[in-house]
């Protein structure tokens, strides 16, 4: 089934390429073939401009829970042994201090409708019934719709090298993030001689899930990396504004 003949969905897909292509057309004076993956930067800036209140519950959500780190500490020490019994009480201690511990997935998941729009805005042929022009528009040499592995494997391999300077700016940007993170919420660490099990495997996933992006990029159309890539570099920014004016 083509979920973009849906009653809800595609309305709402012809509604996002009609806005894709007026900006398309509006930008196409100045921007010229940049243009569509000019609209496509700027819907995301919009989006991400949007969201900033629920950035800032979630840098005010990694304040608290830092603030509640020590205390979190002497729970884990004191009811080490029985998870359950922890669990509820890191939960009480939330509660009674009124922080959530899902505001930090808010503006994640609000995104998450956008970039399946964008996603499958540039993956389908016809949208609504009608013909997806999108599908033409390209960065570069390569078309919007187009990933790198697909671009790899076409004819227009020689213009892969727009694609890989995407994900090479999104792997700067997410390890830049990671960093970042860790300064602003440093990993406790263990007493010597103390076993904690599944460290390693936390440590290690820790540090390579956030490169999961990286790999959705390359394996997404053109544009929904496109996308990816700003959203991430504006996070990188507001996160240190915001720490700053929030600490």
């Amino acid at each position: 089934m083509d979920l973009t003949t849906l009653p809800v969905v595609g309305p709402l897909l012809h509604s996002g390429a009609d806005l894709l292509a007026a900006t398309t057309a509006a930008l196409s004076p100045v921007a010229g073939d940049l243009a569509a993956a000019t609209a496509v930067v700027l819907l995301t800036l919009a989006v991400r401009a949007v969201l900033v209140p629920l950035a800032v519950l979630q840098v005010r959500a990694e304040r608290d829970r830092r603030r509640l780190a020590p205390r979190i500490a002497a729970l884990r020490k004191r009811y080490g042994k029985d998870a359950e019994r922890l669990q509820r009480a890191v939960q009480e201690l939330y509660t009674s201090e009124k922080v959530s511990p899902l505001a930090g997935c808010l503006p994640v998941l609000a995104q998450a409708p956008v970039l399946s729009l964008v996603y499958t805005l540039f993956t389908h042929g016809t949208i609504d019934g009608v013909t997806n022009t999108l599908l033409a528009a390209t960065l570069a040499g390569v078309p919007l719709g187009h990933s790198l592995v697909v671009t790899l494997t076409s004819p227009l391999w020689l213009h892969a090298w727009v694609v890989l300077v995407l994900l090479s700016v999104l792997v700067v940007v997410v390890e830049a993030a990671r960093r970042a993170n860790l300064r602003w919420n440093p990993v406790a660490v263990p007493e010597p001689g103390t076993p904690v099990p599944g460290a390693a495997a936390t440590q290690a996933i820790g540090r390579w899930a956030p490169f999961i992006t990286v790999v959705f990029a390359a394996i997404a159309p053109l544009a929904a990396a496109l996308y990816v890539v700003t959203s991430a570099t504006w996070t990188l920014g507001e996160r240190a504004v915001l720490r700053r004016v929030l600490a």
